[in-house]
């Protein structure tokens, strides 16, 4: 968790002691430390900008280890779904995704699409193909 949840959220945070309480590991990762660091079993102290790099080792750690809840993610998630085979991200296309209008200024987001949906007028998937 990050922020002052402590002082900031008080009411939230009596969820976060109460899991404490019931056994949970508290860790709190923020630059500062606060409260709710001391509140933790561990203050994780990052470098400001390395939040996401922390996130992604966080993330694939989850995923290499199965340490997630994969029926609720399969079920309850959009995680399943797979995204057009025109779709190109930044690596690809040197910072841009696909769609680019360089005279406009603006995305066309048709290869945003996923697969097996149609798009309508807003944008998004109206529904599945058949």
């Amino acid at each position: 968790m990050g922020s002052n949840m402590a002082e900031n959220h008080p009411v939230g945070f009596q969820w976060v002691m109460e899991a404490k309480l019931r056994g949970a590991r508290v860790i709190h990762i923020d630059p500062r430390f606060s409260r709710t660091s001391a509140m933790a079993h561990d203050h994780v102290a990052l470098r400001a900008g390395s939040d996401i790099a922390f996130l992604g080792a966080l993330i694939n750690y989850v995923i290499t280890h199965d340490r997630y809840f994969r029926e609720y993610v399969c079920a309850y998630t959009n995680a399943g779904t797979i995204v057009s085979d025109d779709f190109r991200d930044t690596e690809d296309l040197d910072g841009l995704f696909s769609g680019f209008d360089p005279e406009r200024c603006r995305y066309a987001l048709g290869s945003w699409q996923y697969k097996g949906f149609e798009a309508h007028a807003g944008g998004r998937p109206a529904r599945a193909l058949r």
